[in-house]
């Protein structure tokens, strides 16, 4: 008995001072400090516990001993066998979409900020929407971004984003085209996979697809005076869904100027690969047309969500399977039929929003409920305050991101990550304890930086 307790109690030993040891690594590598500490404090903690058994039981420990260490050996074989169950007894995840209302893309905050520039517009919608006048006339008394009055303006790097900006403002006609005359027979399944394998080239990191319906589209255009009012094409039968991550190095400088360089060049990687996706389909003899920033006619976050990608969050965004909400979207409609996205088992990040409201906490603006999700729409969907949010953008002149900063969910895709993720995915006990261990090694609040680092590029290495 005493030889095995010592084989087990070795064990034990490596096998917890490795996971010590590769957390504090990886902690140091992502600039976590008080997590590395923690993660060293522990190592050495655990290392000395164990060492004790071992050493004891090496001495031919009393049986009470060997009892108590029996004891602690099962407690913890049990505590390992109920982590890796599957259980979440609560099933009012599942959302009911059969009456789902389309939105109208003329309530967005973007196309409502848009409206001071059109005096007719701007009675015309106020006239439909009067409730929201008020609030709106004080968000257009803000300075626009790119103006020196915001909090973290820079005017060396604010020009970069701005120009980012109106690249993608002229790419749009690239976002739909003519398609080849004759039309080019497919295998669907084929077809899927090489346009799979051509987004990622192009750099998205997942790919999904759906079959589209009414939901999904914006009911009416309202980003650009030209066609505002103006019904969207709901002809298209597909929809296929781009992921692209974001560098969570950057995010983590949030909400200065450094999210909202990041957002920019992904909104650019988005178009990019969408515009040439929807070319590519096109080249077939088939309608494609790709939605990207400040041209979108589809909802992309429930488009992703529904293609298998990830699952909707507290913050009304999409959180991916591997890299959370530290990501942006793209989307391209085909009138082409392809198959729909297998869809793999829930990661359960839902859930695990329900408990966390990490999110809800930090958030400068007040834009996240901590109550349960909402209903509009006719349907129970999460969603934030928009104009607390985008009157918070125009103060400081960053896109913010500080909710997508402290998600326990935006972390690099590295071992220990993936291991959480994991952990994260099998139960609500879990959970609770992931939440916990997550608030010990980060912090539960995070300290808003009052201005830009010294290089609001710093961060931009991989």
């Amino acid at each position: 008995m005493s030889g095995i307790l010592i084989f087990i109690n070795g064990a034990i030993l490596i096998g917890s001072s490795l996971f010590f040891l590769i957390l504090g690594i990886s902690s140091f590598n992502e600039k976590e400090y008080r997590a590395g500490v923690i993660a060293l404090g522990s190592f050495i903690l655990n290392g000395l516990f164990w060492t004790g058994f071992l050493w004891i039981g090496f001495l031919r420990a009393s049986p009470a001993f060997q009892i108590t260490n029996i004891l602690i050996i099962s407690g913890l074989a049990l505590f390992s066998l109920i982590s890796l169950m599957r259980f979440f007894p609560d099933k009012s995840l599942q959302r009911d979409l059969s009456k789902a209302e389309q939105y109208d893309e003329r309530d967005n905050i973007f196309a409502r900020n848009n409206l001071q520039h059109h005096p007719k517009l701007m009675e015309k919608y106020y006239a439909m929407r009067p409730e929201k006048e008020s609030m709106d006339r004080q968000i257009h008394q803000k300075p626009e971004f790119g103006e020196k009055e915001q909090l973290y303006h820079d005017k060396y790097t604010a020009p970069c984003y701005e120009a980012a900006f109106e690249y993608l403002e002229k790419s749009i006609p690239l976002s739909a085209g003519e398609t080849a005359e004759q039309k080019t027979s497919i295998d669907p399944v084929q077809f899927c996979k090489a346009i799979t394998d051509i987004t990622e080239f192009y750099g998205a990191c997942d790919v999904g697809f759906l079959q589209l319906k009414p939901y999904h589209f914006y009911s009416h255009k309202g980003r650009h005076a030209k066609n505002w009012g103006d019904k969207t094409d709901q002809t298209y039968k597909t929809a296929i869904a781009i992921v692209i991550p974001m560098r969570v190095e950057m995010i983590k400088n949030g909400p200065t100027s450094c999210v909202l360089q990041e957002s920019a060049q992904k909104y650019v990687e988005a178009a990019k690969i969408s515009n040439i996706l929807a070319g590519y389909i096109r080249n077939f003899g088939y309608q494609a047309r790709a939605h990207n920033d400040g041209n979108y006619e589809t909802l992309c976050v429930p488009i992703a969500v529904e293609a298998g990608l990830g699952e909707l969050g507290r913050m009304g965004i999409l959180m991916h399977r591997v890299h959370g909400p530290c990501v942006r979207l793209a989307v391209v409609t085909t009138d082409l039929e392809l198959p729909d996205s297998v869809r793999p088992k829930p990661s359960n990040m839902e859930a695990f929003c329900k408990i966390c409201k990490k999110c809800a906490d930090n958030c400068p603006s007040g834009s996240i409920t901590h109550d349960d999700e909402p209903y509009s729409r006719n349907f129970r969907h999460w969603s934030i305050h928009q104009e607390k949010c985008f009157s918070y953008w125009k103060t400081i002149g960053s896109d913010c991101g500080f909710c997508i900063s402290v998600c326990p969910y935006t972390k690099p895709d590295t071992l220990i990550h993936k291991f959480v993720r994991f952990y994260i995915s099998r139960n609500s006990l879990n959970q609770k304890i992931a939440l916990f261990m997550d608030d010990l090694l980060y912090g539960r609040y995070r300290k808003i930086a009052k201005t830009n680092p010294e290089n609001i590029f710093t961060s931009r290495q991989t």
